[in-house]
């Protein structure tokens, strides 16, 4: 079949008002750059001359400025699920300007083919080929495109030559069958495939063809500074005497990692530490971090949803694909993250707090419990289901104003039930096997930052002789202390609670 190639206006235009689209790609990894663009400036055109302009967003995780930012500062947002992390959108989020429901990322695709969520009107998927039989071979990121391409009424494809065609075989394309049809995964180590390599579609779905040439734009890592060495350190020497102990097998497991600067840290210190063999990774993102550490023999293979790389990170990969093809594999979120396949491979899972509360309860999304800061991700699909799961967070923030472990969360994201140790750069709360109050004792003594520690030994202290030592009167009273004074060192804990009533 022959293709109709078309400019990015062309391909806003045929967009309507209202409809919902679902958009390739995890992060900025092939996250459509053009269309987007397009569609924001054609909805600012439409409210201009007086006439509503908005589309329902459905991604694969966070994208970039080019499509969140762009459609966010246009008003050009009716809802967006399931994860964000653009300034520009978040604050229209938190202003109510535009709806937004936080999602695990292994639940979206099979919700929306379970109806829940409304049609997917139009799939924008970039693309470094499409043959005239169908077959999309994807870029970076994969995200939920298999759902959307197929449950799509029409599909936009922005081909995208800065991505070689060379990543055709690099994908694993798999949608599980639904219920009552839904049968194992059978993923039983992380290289294993059980896919095709490409999305087939019918060709006259394929409404036009958006030619770019444009990178995935994802910053390089700033430089470590000390308080995130020392939680890399620390989750590197815990997991390193976790398997001396004989609690992790001697061939080690394979690791799941969040993103970010912290993640990164980690990775770097378990790749540094020699009491750690090479190690597998079955996780979300692929970041620079693996990058080095497969080049040096230290991490075997890597399953993910998206190569999130910098453009120096992206270009060695581009540069050396014979040596990468045979150990990265990228897949669908439901994959990546699926809750099966986490129990089964037994996985180490390292993810990042907001805040921790003195009992074990992790807030990863909200700001002072009511401002969305990204969304949940894909913490909740891990944490859960994992052989050994890990929360890191640095004790304080805004130079000692604010402290990251609470005695009560703000938000609930990850119940106690849920996590079995948190790291700071003050050291390692293992919580398994502890009641409330030895949870208590051993957060506050062991990753709290010094300065709150006797503020929140005074806070256990205020109800005696409770399963768990709560006070409901003065549970937020840190919160409430930075919001009146700028400062959780303030909090009152006033006059003592009682547990008799």
């Amino acid at each position: 079949m022959s293709y109709k190639f078309i400019s990015a206006e062309e391909a806003a235009k045929l967009i309507q008002n209202g409809d919902n689209i679902g958009f390739s790609g995890f992060t900025a990894a092939g996250s459509p750059k053009a269309v987007s663009e397009a569609l924001a400036k054609r909805a600012v055109e439409e409210h201009q001359a007086g006439r509503p302009f908005k589309v329902g967003v459905f991604t694969g995780a966070s994208t970039s400025d080019h499509l969140d930012g762009a459609l966010a500062r246009a008003n050009a947002i009716k809802f967006r699920t399931p994860y964000q992390s653009n300034k520009d959108l978040r604050a229209a989020l938190n202003k109510g300007e535009a709806a937004y429901f936080d999602y695990h990322l292994s639940q979206l695709a099979q919700d929306i083919r379970y109806g829940f969520l409304g049609d997917i009107d139009v799939a924008v998927i970039e693309a470094c080929d499409v043959t005239p039989e169908g077959e999309i071979t994807l870029t970076s990121g994969v995200g939920n495109s298999p759902t959307y391409v197929r449950l799509a009424k029409k599909i936009i494809i922005e081909l995208n030559s800065y991505h070689p065609k060379t990543l055709r075989g690099i994908h694993d394309l798999y949608e599980p069958a639904d219920p009552p049809l839904r049968r194992e995964i059978p993923i039983y180590k992380p290289s294993d495939r059980i896919g095709v390599p490409t999305l087939k579609v019918d060709p006259a779905k394929i409404v036009g063809i958006v030619e770019t040439h444009v990178s995935d734009g994802v910053a390089p890592f700033s430089p470590l500074d000390e308080v995130t060495m020392r939680i890399g350190q620390n989750v590197a020497d815990f997991l390193a005497a976790e398997m001396k102990a004989g609690r992790i097998p001697s061939t080690f497991l394979p690791i799941q990692s969040g993103v970010g600067n912290i993640a990164n840290a980690v990775l770097g210190c378990l790749g540094e530490n020699e009491e750690v063999p090479p190690f597998e990774m079955y996780t979300e993102v692929i970041q620079d971090a693996v990058v080095g550490l497969m080049e040096k023999g230290r991490c075997k293979f890597a399953s993910g949803c998206s190569l999130t790389l910098s453009e120096k990170a992206m270009q060695e990969v581009y540069a050396h694909m014979d040596f990468f093809r045979d150990k990265v594999v990228l897949r669908p979120q439901e994959l990546s993250n699926n809750p099966e396949i986490v129990r089964r491979l037994g996985l180490i899972t390292i993810n990042t707090a907001i805040e921790a509360d003195i009992f074990g309860n992790i807030n990863s999304t909200h700001i002072m419990g009511k401002k969305m800061m990204n969304g949940i991700g894909g913490s909740g699909d891990f944490t859960r289901n994992a052989y050994l799961s890990i929360f890191t967070t640095p004790s304080e923030a805004k130079g000692g104003l604010i402290s990251s472990i609470v005695p009560m969360v703000s938000h609930l994201d990850h119940s106690e039930h849920s996590v079995k140790v948190i790291i700071t750069e003050y050291g390692v709360a293992d919580l398994r096997g502890k009641s409330p109050i030895q949870r208590a004792n051993e957060i506050i003594e062991k990753v709290a930052h010094p300065d709150y520690r006797p503020l929140l030994r005074d806070y256990i202290k205020m109800t005696q002789g409770c399963h768990t030592p709560e006070c409901l009167q003065k549970a937020l009273s840190f919160h409430i202390a930075f919001e009146k004074e700028g400062d959780m060192r303030k909090a009152d804990l006033g006059t003592p609670c009682s547990c008799e009533k």
